[in-house]
C-alpha cells in the first residue's frame, strides 16, 4: 500500500515533541513521493510544517482510528509503535483510571498511587476459571492463567514481576500470592496458604525501606516457590533471595528511611517487653535518623510490628526467638550512636563508658572491654607474627558501620531460613508456580557496583523475554501452517558476554580482588586495554578515568568504579565476629555466626547479600579456617545465584508482569510521559511491540473478519464456505499479498493493514451514511416547503380579509363621527350654561356652609372636651378594674391550674373507663339540649314580640286612617268655611286648635315609630346575635366532632404506620436472622464435611483404629443429631489411641475446628430461639388454655386408669378361667371326661384360646401403661419447670400526648379491651365451670358404677383374687387423687409428688410382679394344652356315641373376612429399618417416582411408619426412624450432591415430611384445613415439635445444595447467552482483538444462548413441579435463579471494556425482556425475581442514554438507584464506541456524575456477591391427601411394610 494511499489529507500522525514526547497532529493537505516536509495542524490549531529527514525520508508515525485508542491489548492496535503505546496507556490510565494493559504475553501494571476496590474476595472469584482473554486485564487474570496451565499442562509456572522502585513490584507480587492462596486453599490442615501470606509482612519489615520513590520499596530481590500436590492446593513455600541492600543500615539519603522494622521497634520501645532494649526516639539513634524522615504518613509503626509479630507466631517462631531478633536489631541501633574518636592521627578511641557500647555488649552478651578494643584496632597476620594495628577514627567508624552490616545481613538470612522451614510441608511437592519479585534496569547519576549488578540481571532477564516471546510467535506461525521468515529481534547476548565471560568485566574484577595490591584504578586500566577496542559494547568516558561505559539493552549507563573491589570482596574485621561469637548468654547471635566458616554451594540457596556498599559472603565449604581469604566475591555469588534463576525460569512457563512508575512525585493518577516511555524502553514493552511489528500482529479468525467487514462484500462475494469468502473479498481489498496471510483458522495481517480496513469500512458506512442523510434531508425539506406553501396561501387569504374589515370598519368610524360631532358640540353648550349656573349656586353654598361650620365647630369643640373628659375618666377607672382584674385572673388561674391538677390525675384515671367518657359525652349533650332550649325559648319571646310589633302596627295604622278622616272632613269644613265667611273666626281658631293636634299627633306617631325602629332593631340584633351564638355553638360542636374523628383517625393511622412499620422491621429482622441461621447452617456443615475428611484421613493413615459409631441420645433429638457418642468400651480405648495418632498432626487446627463447632453451634442454637421468639409473635394464636389443658390431661389420665382398671379386670378374669380349667380338670378324673366333645373338653379350649390371646394382649397394654406412667411423670415434672407466659407488651395506653381528647380515645380502647378481656375471661371461666361440673358428674357417676362393679367383682372373686383387685384399686384411687391435686392445688401436688411418685414405682414393680406371674400362667397353660393333646390322641372313634354324630355333624364353614378400616399407618419390623431407608432412600431413583407416581411418596411412606411407631408408643424407634432417615438423606445428597433431579426430589420430600409433621402434630394452627378424618390420624403420644427444627435445618441445608447445584449448572451459561451471544443479529460488531483473543460472541456449535438459560430454567421448573415443590419455595429459587443470572452478567460487564457499548445495551434488554417473558409464561411475575435483574437492566439503559449534558447527568442520577456509585462510574469508564459514530463519554461528565452521586451512603463495593443466599422459608402447605388411601407401588420392594 503506497504511502500517498494514507497519508492524506486529514489523516493524523504523530511527530516528536520534547515535553510530551509525542504530539498529535493533522495533515492539511495530501503527501506525495519526492516532498521534503508535511503540512501540519496541531490539536490546539497552530499549523507548522514539518521537515522530513533528508537522508532516510521517514515519514511520522500514523495515529490509530479512535475506535482502537484504550484497547486492552496493545498488540490489538493496527499501527504498532511506541507513541501509540503511549497514548493507548495513558488514555486507559488517565482517562478510565484503568491501571492493567495486555501487550502481548506481557501484563503492563501501572502504579496508580491509590487504594483501588479491584483485588477483594469478589474480583478473586470472578476471575477465577476464567480465560484470561475474556476479562479486563487484571494480575489476577495472570494468576489464573499461571494456575490454570499448572493443571491442564503439568508444568511448573513462573510469574516474573520486574519494574523500578516504587512501580508497585512488590504490590503485584503479593496480590498474585493472595490469588494463589484464595483460589487453591490448602491441602492439609496446617492452613499454608495463611503462612505464606504472612512472609510477607516479616519480609516487609525487615527488607522495605522508604526511598524518594517509593514509601515500601524493596530493597531486595526474591523468588518464592509456591508448592503444590496433585489436588493443585498449597501444600507449602520456599523463598529465595538476592543482593540484599546492606549500605541502607548505616546510611540513608534525604527523605529515606533505613528498614522499617527499626523504626517499629522505636515506635514500640514503651511497651513493657521491650524496656530491656532501652530504645527512645528514631530521632536519637545515627542509623535511623540521616534521612530526616523518621514518620510514613498513614502508617503506623506500632500497629506495623504487631502485625510483624503475629506473622512471626503463625509461621512457628516463639516470642523467645522474636525477643532475641528483636534484641539484635536494637544492638544494631546502639552501636550506630558509638562514638570514635581520635586519639592521633593513627589511631583512635572510643571513650570509658559509652552507655551505647555498653547497652550493645548487654543485649548481644560480649565483654565490653573486648568490643571496645577490636572496634579501634586490626589484627594483621604475616607467615611467622601477629601484629595488632591502630584504627584511624575514619577506618574505625567504616569497621563499625561494617560490623553493622554484617550482624543485620547475618539476621536477614537467618529469618529467610526460618521462614523457609515454615513453609516447608512434608507432603510431596506435585508442581510449583515461582513469584519473582526483581528490581529492573536502573541508571542514576552515580551508578556503582549494586546498579551493575542489577543491570546485568536485567541483561538475562531480557534475554529470557525475548526468546519467549519469539518462541511464542513461532509457535502461532507453525501451528496456523504459515510461511514465516526468521524475524530479525534485538540479542543482547554480547552484552551478556561482555560481562560474565571469561575475561570480562566479573572475570576481570574477581581477579583483581586476589592481586595483593589490586586497586580501582588498576581494575580500570585493565578494562580499557581489553574491552575498548574490542567491544563495541564497551566504552570509556571522555573526560574520567575511573569509569566505564556500557551500552545495555535499555540504555548507556556509566559506572563509578570507585568501591567496586571492596563491595566486591566485602570484607569485615574477623576479630570483632569472634567476639560476638564468643557470647555465652545470647545463644540466637551465636547462631547466626555458627555458619560463618561454611562456604554456600553454588548450586544452593542463594545469601541475601549484596546492597549498595558491601555484600556478605560466605566462604568455600571446601576450605578450611586457614583458606578464608580465598573465600568466593560478592560478584561470583551474584552470577551463580543467577544462573540457577535462569535454569529454573526456563524449566517454567513464564509469565510476565512490567510495572510502570507514571510519575516521580507519587501523585495520584498523574502520567509523565518522558518517565513512562524511559520505563517501557527498559523494561521490554517496546522490544514486544517490536517483535509482534515485525510479523503479522494483528490476526482474525474468520467469523470475526466476515461478522466486521460484512458491509465491504457484495451479496455475489457472500458463499456458503466463509473462508472463502473471506479470502475472495481480502484480495479484491488488498492487493500486496505479502500484507496478509491465511491460516488454518485465522487470517494474519501486516502492520496497518486494520487500520486500512477500517478506514474502508468507515468510508463505506460513512457513504452509506451519507446517502441516507441525503434521501432524509430531501424529504424534510419537500415536507417543510409544502408546509410553507400552505402556510402563505393561508397568510394571504387572512391579510385580505383583514383588509376589507378594515375599510368597513373605516367607513363605520366617519359616520360615527359626523354624529359625535354633532353631540358634542350641544354638549358644550350645555356644559358651559350649567357651570355658570352651578359657580352661582356654589358660592351661595360656600357662604351658608362658612356660617354653618362656625357655628357646629363651636358646638363641636364643647361636645368633644366633653367627651375627652368622660374617655379619661373612663381609661383610668377601666386600667384599675384591668390591673384588678388581672391579679383577680391571676389568682383564679393559680388556684385552678393546682385544681384542674388534681382533676386532670382524676380524669386520666377516670379516662380508662367506659362511664367517664359516657358522662363527658353526656354531659355536652345536656350542655346541647340546654342551650337548644334556650333557643327555643328566645325564639318564642321573639314571636311574642313580633305579635305585640304587629298590633301596635295595626293599631296605629287605625289610627293614620282615623286622622286622615278626620283631615279629609276638617278640608271639607273649612270649604265651607270659605265659603262662610261669617265663620272665619272660629273655623281659624279650631284650625289652630286642629292644627296643634296634628302636630302631637304626629310628634307621638314618630315617636312611635321611633319606638318600633328601635324595639325592631333590638329585636333583630338579639335575634342575629342568637343565631350566631347558636352558630357557633354548632360550629364548636361540629370542631369538636371533627377534631374527635380527625384525632381518632390519627390515632388510628398513626398506630397502623407504627405497627406497619415495626411489623415490617419485624420482618427484617426475621430475614436478616434467617439469613444469618442459613449461614451458619451451611458453614456448620462445611465443618461437618471437613471434619468428616478428616476422619476418613485419620481412618486411612491408621487402618485398625476401632471408629466410632453415630447413636442416638435418649435425652434430646438435637443431641442425637449432632452429637457422636461411644457405644462399647473397646471404642473408647480406640479413641485413644486415635488421639495418640492425631498427636502427630497439626492439632491447633483441630482445636480450633473443635471450638469454632461449639461456637457455631452454640450461635446456631441461639439464634434457633431467637428466630422461634420472633415467629412466636406472629403466633401467639396458637397458645392453648391452662384450663383446657388440665381438662384434656385430666381426661387423658382418666383414660389411662381406665384402661388400668380394665387391665387389672381382665387379668382377674383370666385368673378365674384358669382356676375353672383346673379344677375341671383334677375333678374329672376319668379317661372319658376329657374326650372331644365333653364339657370339659370345651371349656378348655375356649378358655386356653381366649386365655392366649388376651395374654398377648395384656402384655402388650401392661407396657403401654408402663410407658404412660412414665412420660405422666415427665408431664409432672415438665409442668413444675415450665415458664411464666409471656406478656404482651403491647399497652397503647402507654402512649403519651398533651391532648386529652387522645388520652380519652386511647383510654376509651383500653376500657373497651379490658372489658372485652374481662368479658371473655368471665366467659371462659364459665364455661369452664360447667364443663368441670359436668366433668366431675360425670366422674361421680362413673366412679359410682365402677365402686358397684369392683365390689360386685370382689364378692365373687375368691380370696386370693381379692387381694389383687384391692391393688387395682388402690392404684385408680391414687391416679385420681393426683389427677385432683394436680387440678386444684398445683402448689400443694409438689409436696405429695414425690410419695406419689414413690408409690407409683411400688406399683409398677407390682405390675411387673404380675407381668412374670401371667408368663408362669402361660407357660402352664402350654403344658396343659400338651396334656390335653396326648390324652385326646389316646381315644378312638368308637367311644364317641353315635347320637352325638348325627346331632352335631362336623362340616367346613367358609368365614367371610370384614374388609378393614385402614388408619393410614404402616408396620415394620426393628430388624426392617435398615432395609426400609436403603429401599426407599438410597437406592430410590427420583426419575421414576417423579414421573410414574404421587409426588411426595417417600415422604408419606415415612410419616405413616413413623405414625405407627407413635401409635404403639415406641419412642426408640420413633428415633431410630428419624434419626437414619435424615442421615440417610445427607449421605445421598453427600454423594449425588452434583445431581439436581435428585437433590430437587429430596427437598421437595423434606418439606412434604415436614408439613406431614405439623400437619399431623394436633396443634390447632396445623389443622385448620384438616378434614375430620386427618384429625384422626394426628400423632398421640411424642411431640417432635425439636425433631421439626432438626427437619427444618435439613431442608434448608438442601434448598442451599440445590442453589449450588443450578449455580455450577448455570454459570457457562450466564456470560455466554447473556452477553457475548447475539440474540438480535447485526446489532453489536467485533473490534479488532489482540493477541489475547476474547471468546467469540459469535454463535458458533456448542456456545450457550439465551435460548440454553430459558430451555435449562423450564427444565430446573418442570423438575421442581414434577417432584411437587411447593409453589412458594418454587418461587423462592426461581427469585435465586435471577439474581445469580442478574449478579454475573453485571459483574462480567463490569470487568469487560468491550462489553459496555450501545449496541450491547440494546442486547442485554433484548435478554432481560425475553428473562421477563418466561417469567410471564411461567406466572411467576410476583415472586420477585424481576427485581432481582434491576441493577442489570439499569446498566443496559446506562450504556444507551445520552452522556453529555448537565440533564443527562440528572436523569442517570435518579434513574440508576439500584447501582452503585463505583458500579455507574465503571460503566461510564468502560463505555467503549463500536463504531466511530459513536462518542465516548468525557473526563467531565464522569466527575460530574460523581460530584452529584457524592451525597449516596452506599457500599463502595463494585461486584455483587454472586454467593449471596437469599434467607428461605418454608411456609405451611397442608396436604389434602388421604393417608389410608395411599397404595404402596411393587417397585419400591417395600412388601415388608403392612398397612393398617
Amino acid at each position: 500500500m503506497a504511502a500517498s494511499e494514507l497519508y492524506t489529507k486529514r489523516a493524523r500522525v504523530w511527530i516528536p515533541d520534547a515535553k510530551e514526547v509525542w504530539k498529535s497532529a493533522e495533515l492539511n493537505k495530501d503527501y506525495k513521493n519526492g516532498d521534503t516536509s508535511l503540512q501540519l495542524m496541531l490539536e490546539d490549531g497552530t499549523n507548522i510544517e514539518h521537515k522530513l529527514d533528508p537522508k532516510t525520508k521517514n515519514l511520522p508515525h500514523l495515529r490509530n482510528p479512535d475506535i482502537l485508542v484504550g484497547e486492552n491489548d496493545l498488540t490489538a492496535l493496527s499501527y504498532l509503535h511506541e507513541p501509540a503505546v503511549l497514548h493507548n496507556l495513558k488514555v486507559r490510565f488517565m482517562d478510565s483510571k484503568l491501571i492493567y494493559t495486555y501487550c502481548g504475553i506481557v501484563l503492563v501494571a501501572i502504579n496508580p498511587y491509590e487504594t483501588l476496590p479491584i483485588y477483594g474476595a469478589d474480583i478473586i472469584n470472578a476471575y477465577s476459571g476464567q480465560n484470561m482473554g475474556d476479562m479486563d486485564p487484571h494480575i489476577f487474570a495472570v494468576a489464573e492463567e499461571a494456575y490454570k496451565q499448572m493443571a491442564r499442562d503439568e508444568r511448573n509456572q513462573s510469574i516474573i514481576v520486574s519494574g523500578e522502585s516504587g512501580a508497585g513490584k512488590t504490590v503485584s507480587a503479593k496480590y498474585a500470592m493472595r490469588y494463589f492462596a484464595t483460589v487453591s486453599g490448602s491441602a492439609s490442615e496446617a492452613n499454608v496458604e495463611e503462612k505464606v501470606l504472612a512472609s510477607n509482612p516479616i519480609m516487609e519489615a525487615i527488607g522495605n525501606a522508604k526511598t524518594t520513590r517509593n514509601d515500601n520499596s524493596s530493597r531486595f530481590g526474591k523468588y518464592i516457590e509456591i508448592g503444590f500436590d496433585n489436588r493443585f492446593r498449597i501444600i507449602g513455600a520456599n523463598m529465595r533471595t538476592y543482593l540484599l541492600e546492606k549500605s541502607r543500615v548505616v546510611f540513608q539519603a534525604d527523605e529515606e528511611r533505613n528498614y522499617h522494622i527499626f523504626y517499629q521497634l522505636c515506635a514500640s520501645s514503651h511497651l513493657p517487653e521491650f524496656k530491656t532494649l532501652k530504645l527512645s526516639s528514631a530521632n536519637d539513634f545515627l542509623y535511623t535518623r540521616q534521612g530526616r524522615s523518621p514518620v510514613i504518613e498513614g502508617v503506623d509503626d506500632t500497629k506495623e510490628l504487631c502485625n510483624t509479630r503475629d506473622a512471626f507466631t503463625l509461621l512457628g517462631i516463639n516470642e523467645s526467638y522474636q525477643m532475641g531478633l528483636f534484641q539484635v536489631l536494637a544492638a544494631i541501633l546502639h552501636l550506630g550512636n558509638v562514638e570514635i574518636k581520635d586519639r592521633d592521627s593513627d589511631s583512635s578511641v572510643i571513650p570509658a563508658n559509652n552507655r551505647h557500647l555498653t547497652a550493645f555488649c548487654e543485649l548481644v552478651g560480649v565483654s565490653y572491654q573486648d568490643m571496645s578494643q577490636w572496634l579501634c584496632h586490626r589484627k594483621l597476620k604475616t607467615a611467622t607474627e601477629t601484629y595488632i594495628k591502630t584504627l584511624p577514627r575514619l577506618q574505625a567508624t567504616n569497621a563499625r558501620d561494617a560490623l553493622s552490616k554484617h550482624i543485620y545481613a547475618k539476621l536477614f538470612n537467618w529469618i529467610v531460613e526460618h521462614v523457609n522451614k515454615a513453609l516447608i510441608t512434608s507432603i510431596k511437592k506435585h508442581s510449583f508456580i515461582g513469584v519473582l519479585d526483581i528490581y529492573g534496569f536502573e541508571t542514576f547519576e552515580i551508578n556503582s557496583f549494586e546498579q551493575f549488578c542489577i543491570n546485568y540481571a536485567n541483561e538475562k532477564l531480557q534475554q529470557q523475554f525475548n526468546m519467549h516471546v519469539f518462541k511464542l510467535e513461532q509457535e502461532e506461525y507453525m501451528r496456523e501452517e504459515i510461511p514465516w521468515t526468521l524475524i530479525d529481534f534485538y540479542d543482547n547476548q554480547p552484552c551478556i558476554n561482555l560481562i560474565e565471560a571469561k575475561m570480562g568485566i566479573l572475570d576481570l574484577l574477581d581477579e583483581e580482588c586476589k592481586m595483593p595490591k589490586g586497586s580501582d584504578d588498576s581494575w580500570a586500566q585493565k578494562l580499557y586495554n581489553t574491552h575498548l577496542k574490542t567491544c563495541t559494547l564497551f566504552e570509556k568516558p571522555r573526560m574520567s578515568n575511573r569509569a566505564f561505559i556500557i551500552q545495555h539493552f535499555a540504555d548507556k549507563v556509566e559506572y563509578q568504579c570507585e568501591g567496586f573491589l571492596e563491595k566486591n570482596k566485602d570484607t569485615v574485621n574477623e576479630e570483632q565476629i569472634n567476639v560476638l561469637k564468643a557470647s555465652k548468654k545470647f545463644d540466637l547471635l551465636v547462631e547466626l555466626f555458627q555458619d560463618e566458616e561454611k562456604a554456600t554451594s553454588p548450586t544452593g540457596q542463594p545469601p541475601g547479600t549484596g546492597g549498595r556498599t558491601r555484600l556478605s559472603v560466605k566462604p568455600d565449604k571446601s576450605r578450611d579456617k586457614s583458606s578464608k581469604e580465598h573465600k568466593k566475591t560478592v560478584g561470583c555469588q551474584f552470577r551463580n545465584s543467577l544462573q540457577m534463576l535462569m535454569e529454573t525460569l526456563n524449566a517454567t512457563t513464564p509469565h510476565y508482569v512490567r510495572c510502570i512508575k507514571p510519575n516521580d512525585f507519587k501523585t495520584a493518577f498523574s502520567f509523565d510521559p518522558k518517565r513512562a516511555v524511559q520505563q517501557l524502553r527498559a523494561c521490554g514493552v517496546l522490544e514486544t511491540i517490536r517483535i509482534s511489528a515485525a510479523g503479522f500482529p494483528s490476526r482474525w479468525t474468520y467469523q470475526e473478519f466476515f461478522s466486521r467487514y460484512r458491509v465491504l462484500m457484495k451479496q455475489k462475494d457472500v458463499l456458503p464456505d466463509k473462508k472463502l469468502t473471506c479470502r475472495n473479498v481480502l484480495e479484491k481489498l488488498v492487493q500486496d499479498q505479502d500484507k496478509y496471510q491465511f491460516g488454518k483458522t485465522k487470517i494474519f495481517f501486516r502492520a496497518g493493514q486494520v487500520a486500512y480496513l477500517e478506514k474502508l469500512r468507515a468510508d463505506k458506512l460513512r457513504a452509506a451514511c451519507i446517502r441516507i442523510q441525503k434521501t432524509i434531508r430531501c424529504w424534510l425539506v419537500r415536507k417543510k416547503y409544502l408546509r410553507m406553501r400552505s402556510a402563505a396561501i393561508t397568510i394571504q387569504r387572512f391579510t385580505r380579509g383583514y383588509q376589507a374589515r378594515c375599510l368597513a370598519k373605516f367607513m363605520r368610524r366617519t359616520q360615527a363621527a359626523t354624529i359625535i360631532q354633532k353631540y358634542q358640540r350641544m354638549y358644550v353648550e350645555r356644559k358651559r350654561y350649567r357651570q355658570k349656573q352651578a359657580a352661582a349656586l356654589v358660592m351661595q353654598t360656600i357662604l351658608r356652609a362658612y356660617m354653618a361650620r362656625q357655628k357646629y365647630q363651636a358646638l363641636l369643640r364643647e361636645h368633644k372636651a366633653v367627651i375627652i373628659q368622660k374617655r379619661v375618666r373612663g381609661w383610668l377607672a377601666r386600667c384599675w378594674y384591668k390591673r384588678c382584674l388581672v391579679s383577680i385572673v391571676y389568682l383564679q388561674c393559680c388556684i385552678r391550674r393546682m385544681r384542674a391538677r388534681r382533676e386532670l390525675k382524676k380524669l386520666k384515671i377516670e379516662a380508662r373507663s367506659v362511664e367517664h367518657f359516657k358522662k363527658l359525652n353526656k354531659g355536652m349533650e345536656n350542655k346541647i339540649m340546654q342551650l337548644q332550649r334556650k333557643i327555643d325559648e328566645q325564639t318564642k319571646d321573639n314571636r311574642a314580640i313580633n305579635e305585640r310589633l304587629a298590633g301596635l302596627e295595626s293599631s296605629y295604622t287605625a289610627e293614620s286612617e282615623r286622622l286622615r278622616s278626620d283631615l279629609s272632613r276638617l278640608r271639607g269644613v273649612e270649604e265651607e268655611a270659605k265659603n262662610k265667611t261669617n265663620q272665619v273666626a272660629s273655623l281659624l281658631e279650631e284650625l289652630e286648635r286642629l292644627r296643634k293636634e296634628l302636630s302631637t299627633t304626629q310628634k307621638e306617631k314618630k315617636t312611635i315609630e321611633d319606638w318600633a325602629q328601635t324595639y325592631r332593631n333590638e329585636m333583630e340584633k338579639m335575634v342575629s346575635e342568637l343565631k350566631e351564638e347558636n352558630g357557633s355553638l354548632k360550629q364548636d360542636k361540629d370542631n369538636l366532632n371533627r377534631l374527635i374523628q380527625e384525632q381518632s383517625q390519627q390515632m388510628t393511622e398513626k398506630m397502623a404506620r407504627s405497627i406497619a412499620q415495626e411489623t415490617q422491621q419485624l420482618e427484617t429482622d426475621l430475614n436478616e436472622e434467617r439469613s444469618r441461621y442459613q449461614n451458619l447452617l451451611t458453614e456448620h456443615l462445611r465443618l461437618e464435611e471437613k471434619y468428616d475428611d478428616l476422619k476418613e484421613v485419620m481412618a486411612s493413615s491408621n487402618v485398625s483404629k476401632p471408629g466410632h459409631r453415630r447413636t442416638d441420645s435418649t435425652h434430646s433429638s438435637n443431641e442425637s443429631e449432632y452429637t457422636y457418642n461411644s457405644e462399647y468400651a473397646e471404642l473408647e480405648e480406640g479413641s485413644r489411641a486415635a488421639e495418640d495418632v492425631t498427636r502427630g498432626m497439626d492439632t491447633s487446627l483441630t482445636l480450633k475446628l473443635q471450638k469454632r463447632l461449639t461456637e457455631l453451634e452454640q450461635e446456631k442454637q441461639s439464634l434457633r430461639n431467637e428466630l422461634e421468639n420472633k415467629e412466636d409473635q406472629f403466633q401467639r394464636a396458637r397458645a392453648r388454655d391452662d384450663a383446657e389443658f388440665k381438662k384434656a390431661r385430666g381426661a387423658e389420665l382418666e383414660y389411662e386408669s381406665l384402661k388400668r382398671q380394665e387391665l387389672e379386670s381382665e387379668n382377674k378374669k383370666l385368673k378365674h378361667n384358669l382356676a375353672e380349667m383346673r379344677q375341671s380338670l383334677l375333678g374329672n378324673a376319668a379317661a372319658g371326661a376329657g374326650a372331644p366333645g365333653s364339657p370339659a373338653y370345651k371349656v378348655l379350649l375356649e378358655q386356653l384360646n381366649a386365655s392366649c390371646e388376651e395374654l398377648d394382649v395384656r402384655k402388650e397394654e401392661v407396657l403401654i401403661l408402663r410407658s404412660q406412667l412414665v412420660s405422666q411423670k415427665e408431664a409432672m415434672h415438665h409442668k413444675e419447670t415450665m415458664t411464666e407466659p409471656s406478656v404482651y407488651v403491647g399497652d397503647v395506653s402507654k402512649l403519651k400526648d398533651a391532648d386529652e381528647l387522645k388520652q380519652a380515645c386511647i383510654g376509651l380502647k383500653d376500657t373497651n379491651r379490658l372489658l372485652e378481656h374481662q368479658l371473655q375471661t368471665q366467659r371462659r371461666s364459665y364455661d369452664n365451670e360447667v364443663e368441670a361440673l359436668r366433668g366431675e358428674l360425670q366422674n361421680v357417676k362413673e366412679e359410682n358404677n365402677r365402686q358397684q362393679q369392683l365390689l360386685a367383682q370382689n364378692l365373687q372373686l375368691p380370696p386370693e383374687a381379692r387381694i389383687e383387685a384391692s391393688l387395682q384399686h388402690e392404684i385408680t384411687r391414687l391416679t385420681n387423687e393426683n389427677l385432683e391435686l394436680m387440678a386444684d392445688d398445683p402448689t400443694a401436688s409438689r409436696e405429695a409428688r414425690v410419695i406419689i411418685l414413690r408409690r407409683m414405682v411400688d406399683l409398677m414393680e407390682q405390675l411387673e410382679k404380675q407381668d412374670r406371674t401371667i408368663r408362669k400362667l402361660k407357660k402352664q397353660l402350654k403344658v396343659y394344652s400338651k396334656r390335653i393333646g396326648e390324652m385326646g390322641a389316646g381315644q378312638t372313634e368308637g367311644q364317641t356315641s353315635p347320637g352325638q354324630m348325627v346331632d352335631e355333624p362336623i362340616h367346613p364353614v367358609n368365614i367371610p373376612r370384614r374388609e378393614k378400616d385402614f388408619q393410614g399407618m404402616l408396620e415394620y419390623k426393628k430388624e426392617d429399618e435398615l432395609k426400609l431407608v436403603k429401599n426407599l432412600i438410597l437406592e430410590l431413583k427420583p426419575r421414576g417416582v417423579a414421573v410414574n407416581l404421587i409426588p411426595g411418596l417417600p415422604a408419606y411412606i415415612l410419616f405413616m411408619c413413623l405414625r405407627h411407631a407413635d401409635y404403639v408408643n415406641d419412642d426408640q424407634k420413633v428415633r431410630t426412624l428419624l434419626t437414619s432417615s435424615i442421615n440417610s438423606i445427607k449421605k445421598i445428597l453427600k454423594k449425588r450432591g452434583d445431581d439436581f433431579e435428585t437433590v430437587s426430589f429430596w427437598l421437595a420430600n423434606t418439606c412434604r415430611f415436614l408439613h406431614c409433621l405439623k400437619q399431623y402434630s394436633g396443634d390447632e394452627a396445623f389443622m385448620k384445613h384438616n378434614t375430620p378424618k386427618q384429625n384422626e390420624h394426628t400423632l398421640s403420644n411424642f411431640d417432635l415439635a425439636e425433631y421439626r427444627q432438626v427437619i427444618s435445618d435439613l431442608a434448608i441445608q438442601i434448598y442451599q445444595q440445590l442453589i449450588k447445584c443450578m449455580e455450577n449448572i448455570l454459570q457457562p451459561m450466564i456470560v455466554s447467552g447473556m452477553l457475548e451471544h447475539e440474540t438480535i443479529q447485526g446489532v453489536s460488531g467485533v473490534k479488532p482483538t489482540g493477541l489475547r483473543k476474547r471468546t467469540s460472541s459469535i454463535a458458533d456449535e456448542g456456545t450457550y444462548t439465551l435460548d440454553s438459560i430459558l430451555r435449562q430454567l423450564s427444565a430446573f421448573h418442570s423438575t421442581m413441579c414434577q417432584h411437587g415443590t411447593d409453589p412458594e419455595l418454587i418461587k423462592q429459587v426461581v427469585k435465586q435463579q435471577f439474581y445469580i443470572i442478574g449478579a454475573v452478567t453485571l459483574n462480567n460487564l463490569l470487568l469487560r471494556k468491550d462489553m459496555c457499548s450501545w449496541s450491547k445495551g440494546m442486547q442485554i434488554r433484548y435478554n432481560v425482556s425475553q428473562l421477563e417473558e418466561w417469567l410471564r409464561d411461567k406466572g411467576l411475575m410476583t415472586c420477585g425475581a424481576k427485581e432481582t435483574l434491576e441493577p442489570l437492566i439499569q446498566a443496559a439503559q446506562l450504556l444507551q442514554v445520552k452522556k453529555k449534558t448537565d440533564e443527562d447527568a440528572e436523569a442517570i442520577c435518579s434513574m440508576c438507584q439500584a447501582l452503585t456509585t463505583a458500579q455507574i462510574v465503571k460503566v461510564l469508564n468502560l463505555y467503549t464506541p463500536v463504531n466511530e459514530f459513536e462518542e465516548r463519554v468525557s473526563v467531565a461528565f464522569i466527575r460530574t456524575i460523581q460530584t452529584r452521586l457524592r451525597d449516596r451512603c452506599e457500599s463502595p463495593q463494585l461486584l455483587m456477591d454472586t454467593k449471596m443466599i437469599y434467607p428461605v422459608t418454608f411456609p405451611f402447605s397442608p396436604s389434602s391427601l388421604a393417608l389410608e388411601t395411599i397404595q404402596i407401588p411393587s417397585s419400591l420392594n417395600l412388601g415388608f411394610l403392612t398397612r393398617v
